[in-house]
């Protein structure tokens, strides 16, 4: 308070300049102390119980998750030039993999949905997304998008994370110039997104099989990760929950297909990939098909090919595992809802991982030197890290004999010591009431084996 006293001293600030100065102030304090992980979401954490399991089956609205639609004649030609995958069928292939591909004047648009991203022109990620083109009409449920007849190859959804559809939408539309194209961001009550999976048969990709012949459902396989399950849009009138309970399919919560999905190393959104900052390949997007290395220029094309020909990527985002300073070293990626063991301690139910704050530094125990990764997000005892392969991994990067400074033995820390914690003003304060929690990272088989296969 004692500089506001000075300048209210100063005759040529009038009071209302003052106020405003001051408010400004606080919001800037209020900040400085909140660049952690979000209250709200620590919150529901401890207002609802998390799983005690994985499920084998089910099916999860994703709320967090909104959809944007893009239509007219230059829709295709557009997103062919911002976003990391082919708009053409058979441009795409599986990681690794040679193929013999046909040019692209004589390639015809895809009719089924894939995974791509929205990158910065330096290469960095903006929005990872699914586009899903639109064949069977599901948009014309939609009071804004039935104005004007639209081709069925004119018709695009764009799913995205819902924090940053409307980031996304003022991106299109700032960039499309003259292009004949509508952007609309859908009410999320007129569309829903589903996520849906079956280890146990085959009834969830019958389904999608079924829906992706209909009006009422647009179908497609998530293909991240093997057997991460199907991805299903729906109108707002269209009850998929009543659908699959006929396929004794269990509906879920957005938890569940959260667990699953770092269970299998899948990162999504932009708080486990960061916008403006995270890269293609450390973000696994070269791995998960994201990414047509063959097709032509788009937005942050040129560091992207750089990267995949001439580079090494030493940091990749991977599924870790939370553990207390006591315990063991966990040998495999298994969840559970708390951090610390419920039979060896009775407060385990107030530790879990979404108490970690997001880019909290990892180091090795007991040594100095470079930070082994940085904390993502995780809910239970799992998440995801951003970690150096050669220092938490036994991965060996290209040009190397073997992983020069990894060994079995070392463990990991989130964060320094707890009785060595400041608040420095860098969002890392709130860890201080936090016991030390060690990590260990693990490498999806899915990812080694990519890895592998692009060494050849």
């Amino acid at each position: 308070m004692q500089p506001a006293r000075r300048l209210a001293n100063k005759s040529f600030i009038c009071q209302g300049c003052l106020s405003r100065q001051l408010q400004r102030s606080q919001r800037q304090q209020h900040r400085q102390f909140s660049r952690s992980a979000p209250r709200r979401q620590q919150q529901q954490s401890h207002d609802n119980a998390l799983p005690a399991a994985p499920a084998p089956t089910g099916l999860a609205a994703l709320s967090s998750r909104r959809l944007i639609s893009v239509t007219g004649p230059d829709a295709a030609k557009y997103l062919q030039g911002v976003i990391t995958a082919s708009m053409l069928a058979g441009a795409s292939h599986p990681p690794g993999r040679g193929l013999q591909l046909q040019p692209e004047e004589e390639q015809h648009p895809r009719e089924e949905g894939f995974y791509a991203a929205f990158l910065t022109a330096q290469g960095r990620v903006l929005h990872d997304v699914f586009i899903h083109p639109d064949r069977t009409g599901l948009l014309e449920f939609s009071s804004a998008c039935n104005k004007s007849p639209v081709a069925p190859d004119e018709r695009f959804i764009i799913e995205v994370d819902a924090a940053e559809a409307e980031h996304l939408q003022r991106h299109i539309k700032r960039y499309k110039l003259r292009a004949k194209l509508d952007v609309r961001l859908l009410d999320p009550e007129e569309f829903k997104v589903y996520h849906a999976w079956d280890d146990l048969s085959s009834s969830v990709g019958d389904l999608a099989h079924v829906l992706g012949r209909s009006t009422e459902a647009i179908a497609l396989q998530d293909t991240r990760a093997p057997g991460l399950g199907y991805r299903f849009i729906t109108h707002g009138k269209y009850n998929l929950p009543s659908e699959v309970s006929e396929h004794e399919i269990p509906v879920v919560s957005e938890d569940l297909y959260t667990i699953r999905r770092y269970l299998h190393g899948v990162p999504e959104g932009q708080q486990e990939i960061i916008r403006d900052q995270a890269l293609p390949h450390e973000s696994n997007l070269d791995q998960m098909g994201a990414i047509d290395f063959h097709k032509g220029c788009y937005v942050g094309q040129e560091l992207t090919i750089r990267t995949q020909h001439r580079g090494v990527v030493r940091k990749r985002i991977l599924p870790c595992v939370l553990y207390e300073d006591h315990q063991a070293m966990p040998q495999q990626l298994t969840y559970r809802p708390t951090i610390a063991d419920p039979d060896t301690n009775a407060d385990a139910g107030s530790l879990t991982a979404d108490m970690l704050p997001a880019d909290t530094s990892i180091g090795r125990v007991g040594k100095k030197g470079r930070s082994a990764g940085k904390w993502l997000r995780g809910v239970g005892n799992i998440g995801l890290a951003l970690c150096r392969l050669e220092i938490m991994t036994d991965v060996v990067l290209p040009g190397e004999t073997a992983s020069a400074t990894y060994s079995a033995e070392d463990e990991f820390i989130v964060g320094r010591h707890a009785s060595e914690q400041k608040d420095d003003g860098s969002g890392s304060g709130e860890q201080g009431a936090l016991p030390p929690i060690k990590i260990k990272a693990f490498v999806p088989p899915w990812l080694r084996q990519g890895l592998n296969a692009q060494a050849q």
